[in-house]
């Protein structure tokens, strides 16, 4: 009998040679239905495994934590599809089918792409499939039977040749379809209930531009219809808050390959959008002792080998180009330049901290298959900063940069986030600076300083920077998947690579700390996040434009005028809309484009000095004195207030 150790800690005694399917009927038969997959000692296995030895043993099913459970699920999915692809369409070639994080895809060489009268017909043999429950068998073969069977199929003979000498070829068959896989897979494809094929793609065989370019097709699938058809409405949900739509709907930024991929140009409500924020965190900034600065946007090389960012970092950046023997980069990151600014002078410990701000420009090179939008782009702005301190500071100025996260994040309605306290691997350090010491030294500091605050986090190992540990605030945004938005990274490299100095109270030359931090993370990336967060009804202090004046007719032009002008001299963004168009028009146009407040002008607000405000949330709010409008706004909007 072998000792089984299960999830919740409980053991299990099960008989040599039982499957994981069959210790889950053990278990429970409601369990046995909803596995789809297996975890024996860290290591995902199909649920046809058999266990041979004492085991750790968690069964995976499709929930809404369980992200290998539902891998299993959707894998299984991508060779129905497969499957129903080869019925309909024999002389297609299969590449790849394998599970993402939100459903699954399957790289398909169709003789020609297919489109949507194709989409509705795989997806209709997909359930023909699916109502067959054609069992799912797994089986291995040497080499030169796996290359005879995959004779017609070039990608899966080319993947069996790429494959290490020795290693198991393994395949996965459901009736007339066989795919070369590792796996798991379910038991059966009667297994899957609900499908959709959400969209097609171009996708180049292996990721190389050298190879041809395949139709990647994108599905996913449910255990139950209700919970397609909810996947379905956030789908449609997300596509409303895209920040890409959303951008060229209020006329806040545009793309252009002329321009270059990744490169996005704001316009001018864009540019009224980045400039508020800007202004907002750098008076933040200015209050708690920062220091602005403007540092070029590339560098000599010679300045990243210093930093070390060249080793580390070096396929992120644009290729280095040489003017007058001078090796430059663009820049990918502003910490070694502001580690020149500290240089520039002598210090004292009095002197400390020393806090040097910048919105920095920034270039990297992604490929071009990750950028969107604004979100993720080659050229960007940093919130960053550099917090120069002597070792007894740490703590003090490590909880300061928490305050101005957490007050930030308050005054911006941000609340769907948590903490990451990332640190070094200390099974795999080939990656960071070699210094034990000084990463114990780190890690213990800024978790003593969250425990100390009462922050809720979590410690991931492996995700610290290579000079340091970090905190990460990752943002779980109102569509798609969280991300990092805030960090403060901690680090006792980048000073002795500079040779950084102060002069300490006893005379001696120290070297200083450095917090490395951002609390928008970049304008860009807080720009996209947020256009998404309110679906492009930004605050009224951030609004490209605030106030719409429109009168109802001519007669009413004059004081309409009067009214924008007015506004405008007090700082107000104020638009007068003068178009000869019904007031119910206008009223919806200015609906639209997210404006907060709409002044209607009649004949009545002219003979009372007022003005007729519509809110674009609240509705109708009545005539009101114009004086009295104009100290309601400008009160929210010194007080940052949101809707």
């Amino acid at each position: 009998m072998l000792n089984i150790t299960l999830k919740d800690g409980s053991s299990l005694e099960v008989e040599e040679g039982k499957s994981i399917l069959e210790v889950a009927k053990q278990i429970s038969e409601g369990l046995a239905r909803n596995a789809t997959c297996g975890e024996v000692n860290g290591e995902v296995k199909d649920l046809r495994y058999e266990l041979k030895e004492n085991c750790n043993l968690v069964i995976h099913t499709f929930s809404e934590d369980d992200l290998e459970g539902k891998k299993a699920y959707w894998h299984t999915t991508s060779h129905i599809m497969a499957q129903a692809v080869k019925r309909l369409f024999p002389e297609t070639k299969l590449a790849i089918g394998p599970s993402i994080d939100e459903g699954f895809y399957y790289d398909f060489d169709p003789i020609e792409n297919f489109g949507e009268e194709e989409k509705a017909k795989i997806e209709e043999e997909m359930k023909n499939i699916i109502k067959e429950d054609i069992p799912i068998e797994r089986f291995s073969l040497p080499k030169d039977e796996a290359l005879e069977l995959m004779k017609n199929e070039p990608y899966k003979v080319e993947l069996i040749n790429d494959l290490p000498e020795g290693e198991e070829i393994s395949f996965y068959k459901q009736g007339d379809f066989t795919d070369l896989c590792a796996g798991p897979h379910l038991m059966s494809t009667g297994k899957v209930k609900a499908v959709k094929i959400i969209n097609f793609a171009g996708a180049y065989w292996r990721g190389s531009e050298k190879n041809k370019m395949l139709q990647r097709v994108y599905a996913i699938s449910f255990p139950k219809a209700s919970e397609l058809e909810d996947y379905l409405a956030k789908l449609e949900e997300a596509k409303e808050r895209d920040h890409r739509k959303i951008g060229k709907d209020l006329g806040i930024f545009m793309t252009t390959d002329l321009t270059g991929k990744g490169l996005p140009l704001y316009l001018p409500n864009g540019y009224i959008v980045w400039e508020q924020l800007e202004n907002y965190i750098k008076a933040k900034e200015k209050k708690i002792g920062y220091k602005h600065v403007l540092t070029p946007p590339l560098g000599n090389v010679e300045l990243y080998k210093t930093s070390g960012h060249w080793a580390h970092y070096k396929d992120a950046m644009f290729p280095k180009m040489e003017v007058e023997g001078e090796e430059f980069v663009l820049r990918p990151m502003n910490c070694p330049h502001h580690m020149m600014i500290y240089a520039n002078d002598i210090h004292s410990y009095r002197d400390l901290p020393i806090r040097i701000g910048e919105i920095a420009r920034d270039c990297r090179f992604e490929a071009s298959g990750t950028l969107k939008g604004i979100e993720r782009v080659r050229t960007f702005c940093q919130n960053d900063a550099h917090l120069f301190v002597t070792p007894e500071q740490i703590e003090s100025e490590f909880k300061s940069v928490v305050d101005l996260i957490l007050r930030v994040y308050n005054e911006l309605g941000i609340k769907n986030y948590r903490f990451e306290l990332s640190l070094r691997d200390p099974e795999n350090t080939e990656k960071y600076y070699p210094d034990d010491e000084m990463w114990n030294n780190a890690e213990n500091r800024l978790r003593q300083v969250l425990n100390d605050i009462g922050i809720d986090y979590i410690e991931k190992k492996g995700e610290a920077a290579f000079y340091g540990p970090k905190l990460d605030v990752q943002v779980k945004p109102a569509v798609g998947n969280e991300y990092t938005l805030s960090t403060c990274q901690l680090d006792f490299c980048l000073p002795m690579r500079f040779n950084l100095e102060y002069v300490d109270k006893d005379g001696q030359k120290k070297t200083p700390v450095v917090l490395h931090r951002a609390v928008f993370g970049s304008i860009d990336r807080f720009m996209a996040f947020y256009l998404e967060e309110t679906k492009g009804a930004l605050p009224l202090w951030l609004s490209p434009v605030q106030v719409e004046v429109m009168p109802i007719t001519d007669k009413q032009l004059d004081y309409a005028k009067q009214v924008a002008d007015r506004l405008r001299e007090l700082d107000v963004r104020a638009e007068l809309d003068d178009r000869n168009e019904k007031i119910g028009y206008k009223i919806r146009e200015a609906q639209v484009h997210k404006v907060p407040y709409m002044l209607v002008i009649g004949d009545k607000e002219i003979e009372a000095n007022s003005v007729g405000v519509r809110h674009r949330k609240e509705g109708d709010l009545g005539a009101m004195p114009l004086d009295e409008f104009i100290a309601k706004v400008k009160k929210q909007i010194t007080d940052y207030e949101l809707d």
